[in-house]
């Protein structure tokens, strides 16, 4: 009896094991598409304003460190990294609020990561201003469109920044 109750223990421990494994291989490979980033990107906004993002892996490439600069405005940071079957990210605010992310990675190949809104430290009331939505698309090795739903009062606005690598 024991024996029998070991084997199904075992058998039920790498089917576990097995289907963790598959969820952290779809964040891992977004992970990486993440990390594919590191460098300095310059663009654009939409109204043709001056925007530069610099990507870093750190930590011991655990972690990916973004530092955006837009004109006119103070230096943001995101940070990404695994969390399970996802990528977080935590986005630190000129305003002062640190907005916490999760995108769920697609099956397949990899083009672009919708980082949702889960919580917010240092947000007093939903209203307040913050970053909601963060998105990534990958259009090519070299060119990153990088998305930014500003919500408050329940109104979202979108910023839209167009990167291109620059070559060191």
């Amino acid at each position: 009896m024991n024996r029998r109750i070991f084997s199904v223990l075992l058998l039920f421990s790498v089917l576990v094991l097995d289907f963790g494994s598959f969820a952290s291989e779809h964040s891992a490979a977004a992970f990486q598409k993440v990390k594919s980033l590191a460098g300095t990107w310059e663009g654009k906004d939409a109204a043709g304003m001056a925007a530069k993002s610099k990507f870093e892996v750190v930590v011991n490439g655990t972690t990916v460190l973004e530092t955006l600069s837009m004109s006119g405005m103070e230096d943001m940071l995101s940070v990404y990294s695994v969390d399970g079957d996802s990528v977080a990210l935590v986005h630190y605010c000129p305003t002062n609020n640190q907005p916490r992310m999760k995108a769920l990675p697609p099956t397949g190949e990899i083009h672009q990561l919708d980082f949702l809104f889960r919580d917010a430290g240092n947000l007093p009331v939903p209203t307040t201003g913050h970053q909601q939505k963060i998105s990534l698309h990958f259009d090519d090795a070299d060119h990153l469109t990088e998305s930014l739903t500003w919500r408050s009062n329940g109104k979202d606005s979108l910023e839209v920044l167009h990167l291109t690598r620059t070559k060191p």
